[in-house]
């Protein structure tokens, strides 16, 4: 599953399906500068990374 990974945070989003861009899931990237985001798979970003999981997008913030 697309994941958008805010790079500042180290959170990881679910990515809007359909949607270019960064859109995301819970909407909290859209002021976010795009320097600090990038697209990637949510199991590579929380393996490689160690990203947490946006809990507004995952429920409970661990649940893809």
């Amino acid at each position: 599953m697309d994941g958008v990974l805010n790079e500042a945070t180290n959170e990881v989003h679910k990515h809007e399906a359909g949607e270019s861009d960064f859109r995301t899931r819970c909407g909290s990237a859209a002021h976010v500068s795009h320097d600090s985001l990038r697209l990637i798979s949510i199991e590579r970003a929380t393996r490689e990374s160690a990203a947490s999981r946006c809990s507004q997008c995952f429920g409970d913030g661990t649940q893809p």
